[in-house]
């Protein structure tokens, strides 16, 4: 017969090989020894010496190139060949594997074929097979040779916590597909475990197969043949290293397989495009993830086999651009600002904020927020776009971004702290983060640590209280901030240049903030508003500067809205000097001078004015100068340039309807207009007890409306205006107009009043009339103030009086001293002086023109000492002025 040339593919027992065509590995033949036989490796358990007799050859043959020549067959079954192996080297089987006791003669050796060659083969062997014996080799000893073999691991998980980090000596006895073998773990000299293990990392595509459930064959995905066949070459009956690292799904071993030369096999899969890297082995190969990355890059460069219709993605790698973080939409998404102050919104890559639909995650949707906040506003940070998802049903076109603040990665940060969750893409997602394995990794070590969302406690939800909601509320929360100096806040919202939205954490308090001391001009509140001239410069600069940061506040009043009066700090700078300095604003002389900042906000108007900066673009001074001269003139006929005329003489019958927590009075004139409010009153109350006029608001009120209100108290019906709406909880605050009164009202109590017989711009205009004390400053302390309002509460209450009217201001307001007709005779014996007299009050250090040489403020100076020497009201600890 003749001598054919083959390499052998595996050693199936101490005496059967398959061979494959060297330039052809898909040819395939079985060849068994000639004349021996061996002991079977079994499924229900190893014949002794089975393993050993198996290794013997498989050590000697495997993977190498042979010549064999084929002695005979038997027809039956599987229709066997058997023959003789020779080895380069000269070595021939199964004459070795005899002399080694590996292998013994079969029964009937000399009846398979009697040729003389045979015959001498043979009685060969059987010398051989005399002598092993003698020497009690192989098969022939007396001991040993029992293996405890296991096909099937009962608890996968306890072999992997027994072995990890080990290892283990194997051997490949069968490649599935590119990524799962089937190995003998040599656990010890007398135990073998047999058992699937997928290769830790990749994922290569299957292999032809029959569906157990149904029994129809599945065709191989492209490559899959390739891969295996890979694997097959390279491994195949190898001796190899096993690390097993972790358990699949589906229970089964995930481990990295080491060829003693080559080491781990995975990266030459990929490199070779014979399989894909797997995102879902990334907590359990750690670092070494990047190899196999790199590896499966090279292959996507190349195109080759799985990539070889790849297209690289257009990244901006090597593009890394700066920009400052303006604004924190949420726990993945900012808003960041280039050089040019554009803005652009991006999306962290590959991390999700706590999700608000997870009743777990959801609280810490503010925690995750406000780290970054607190890490990133108005931070320079590096960025570079990953990608772009594409606009789905509800969501806008989003770019994919790795941020870095200060070398660290951003979403990093938020996943090491718990405060994030990965995004688990898919296979052919490109928008991924360069750092995706780093992120599975810190997931990990989060949820082990049990941090944040993984943690089984949820944090304190935080719930801020809006004080600006109402008048009534914000004077409650007033008294208190009012003590207290640079109070740390977060800048939510910015309405205006002038007007934000602030929250005071340690107070829980949510405020509307107003600059004291300045106006900047209006900015456009919708898309049909327009704003008045660089309203939305003021606007946008305010949000640049101050949109989520940490500020201070001080607070020195409330407006008659519930907006809280007082100096914002950005960085310790007075941000109302800065939009000054930046030509968004004007001084405001008299909250300026009450804020006790007037000249540093003053100096600033003037450094953008010689700058012609903003407002002041066009300023003239030579205009201004005019304007001065005039002032001078009028200072020097005693007039100080704020007045219009010199202290009135105007003596009305009055009483006092109500004061508000400032101090302020609402009065009405006693006479005709009383006696007219009389009558319209009397129809009121008659026309709203008539059912048939029970109609409410045709449409949700806005501020400034008149209507109809009925009044809680006595649950009469009182003219009224709008001051301020809450749509949601279907409340308005009213003034009513007649008394000067407010309160907050559901809609429900309120009516419209389109009547033309109770207009108030027809018919009767309204009755109550702003008004203030002359001569007196009120205390600033929100205690004495809260005593001096309680005080001429009770002098006024019920009380009908006569007040003389010494000025009338510009939008109507009255400026007057009080008397009681039937107790003073002399200003001295006024309620302004009873006020002074009580140390509830003082002679303003700047007089207005018209109080300027009134006999009546000596007078009150000599109350207002005597207030001192006895330690009244505002001076009980002293004389406050005496530092000034």
């Amino acid at each position: 017969m003749s001598t054919l040339e083959a390499k052998v593919k595996s050693v199936l027992s101490g005496d059967t090989v398959v061979l494959h065509n060297i330039n052809n590995p898909k040819q395939e033949r079985t060849l068994s020894l000639a004349f021996v036989t061996a002991p079977r490796m079994r499924r229900e358990g190893d014949e002794p010496f089975a393993f050993d007799s198996r290794d013997f050859l498989r050590r000697l043959l495997v993977g190498k190139v042979v010549h064999f020549r084929v002695l005979y067959k038997i027809p039956t079954g599987a229709n066997r060949e058997y023959g003789v192996i020779s080895l380069p080297n000269k070595t021939q089987l199964p004459e070795l594997a005899v002399a080694e006791g590996w292998a013994k003669l079969r029964d009937d050796a000399g009846r398979k074929d009697d040729s003389d060659e045979s015959a001498q083969m043979v009685e060969k062997l059987q010398v051989l097979e005399a002598r092993a014996k003698a020497d009690s080799k192989g098969l022939w000893q007396e001991s040993g040779g029992r293996i405890e073999t296991t096909s099937e691991l009962s608890d996968p998980k306890q072999f992997i916590e027994t072995h990890k980090g080990k290892d283990i000596n194997a051997i490949v006895e069968k490649v599935l597909s590119g990524d799962r073998l089937i190995v003998r773990l040599l656990i010890s000299s007398t135990e073998h475990v047999q058992t699937m293990i997928l290769l830790a990392g990749i994922r290569a595509p299957s292999t032809k197969r029959t569906n157990a459930s149904d029994g129809k064959e599945q065709p191989a995905e492209p490559f899959g043949e390739e891969a295996q066949q890979f694997v097959e070459l390279r491994m195949l009956q190898r001796n190899v290293v096993i690390n097993v690292l972790g358990v699949s799904p589906n229970g089964q071993i995930v481990a990295n397989v080491k060829h003693p030369v080559n080491g781990n096999i995975a990266p030459f899969l990929l490199k070779s495009g014979l399989a894909r890297c797997t995102d879902h082995h990334t907590t359990l190969l750690g670092q070494e993830m990047g190899t196999l990355r790199q590896a499966e890059k090279a292959a996507k460069d190349s195109r080759q086999g799985v990539f070889q219709g790849h297209v690289s993605q257009k990244t901006s790698a090597g593009s890394e651009s700066e920009a400052v973080v303006s604004r924190i939409q949420s726990a993945d998404t900012l808003f960041l600002r280039n050089k040019a102050g554009q803005e652009r919104r991006i999306n962290l890559s590959s991390v999700r904020q706590p999700k608000p639909s997870d009743p777990k995650q959801s609280p810490w949707g503010p925690e995750a927020k406000e780290f970054l906040r607190k890490k990133l506003i108005g931070k320079h940070v590096k960025f570079n776009i990953d990608g772009k998802r594409a606009a789905t049903e509800g969501y806008d076109e989003r770019e994919m971004a790795t941020v870095s603040f200060q070398g660290k990665n951003v979403g990093l940060l938020l996943v090491e702290n718990g405060l994030a969750s990965v995004i688990r893409h898919r296979q052919e997602d490109t928008d991924r983060s360069s750092i995706y394995d780093d992120l599975l990794l810190a997931e990990q070590t989060a949820q082990e640590a049990q941090k944040g969302l993984w943690s089984a406690k949820a944090p304190t939800a935080k719930q801020y209280v809006d004080y600006s909601e109402s008048l009534e509320k914000a004077k409650r929360q007033l008294t208190l901030l009012s003590r207290q100096r640079k109070v740390p806040a977060v800048v939510d919202f910015v309405k205006s240049g002038s007007r934000f939205t602030v929250l005071v954490p340690r107070e829980n308090a949510k405020l509307t903030f107003v600059l004291s001391g300045i106006r900047a001009p209006r900015s456009a509140r919708n898309p049909t508003d327009k704003a008045e001239p660089w309203g939305q410069e003021a606007h946008d600069f305010a949000n640049k500067r101050c949109q989520q940061r940490d500020v201070e506040i001080d607070v020195e009043d409330c407006d008659k809205v519930g907006g809280f009066i007082g100096t914002l700090y950005v960085n310790r700078e007075n941000f109302a000097k800065v939009l000054l300095e930046e030509g968004l604003a004007s001084v405001h002389g008299y909250s300026a001078e009450k804020s006790g900042n007037a000249n540093e906000l003053f100096a600033a108007e003037k450094k953008a004015k010689d700058a012609r900066k903003g407002i002041w673009t066009d300023w003239d001074p030579s205009q201004e100068e005019e304007e001065d001269t005039t002032a001078a003139a009028t200072e020097a006929n005693g007039t100080n340039g704020d007045a219009a005329a010199p202290r009135r003489k105007d003596y009305r019958d009055v009483v006092i309807t109500h004061i508000d927590d400032s101090g302020k009075l609402k009065l009405q004139q006693i006479g005709t207009g009383t006696a007219a409010l009389t009558e319209l009153m009397n129809a009121f109350r008659s026309f709203h007890l008539n059912p048939s006029n029970a109609t409410s608001l045709p449409n949700p009120p806005k501020a400034g409306d008149f209507v109809a209100a009925k009044f809680t108290a006595d649950d009469e019906w009182y003219r009224a205006r709008i001051r301020r709406n809450d749509r949601e909880a279907k409340k308005a605050e009213v003034v009513y107009i007649d008394y000067g009164n407010s309160e907050l009202l559901p809609w429900s109590r309120l009516r419209p009043l389109s009547q033309a017989q109770f207009s108030p711009t027809s018919k009767l205009k309204p009755q109550a009339l702003d008004a203030q004390l002359s001569f007196l400053q009120l205390p600033s302390n929100a205690e004495y103030l809260a005593d001096a309002v309680h005080f001429i509460s009770q002098i006024t209450a019920d009380r009908q009086l006569v007040a003389n009217v010494d000025q009338v201001e510009k939008d109507g307001s009255l400026w007057v001293t009080l008397f009681d007709p039937k107790e003073s005779k002399t200003g001295e014996q006024s309620l302004n002086a009873e006020v002074m007299a009580e140390g509830l009050a003082m002679v303003p250090r700047k007089l207005r023109g018209w109080e300027r040489g009134a006999a009546e403020v000596e007078a009150l100076k000599k109350k207002m000492e005597g207030a001192k020497l006895e330690r009244r009201g505002m001076w009980e600890y002293g004389d406050l002025t005496e530092d000034d």
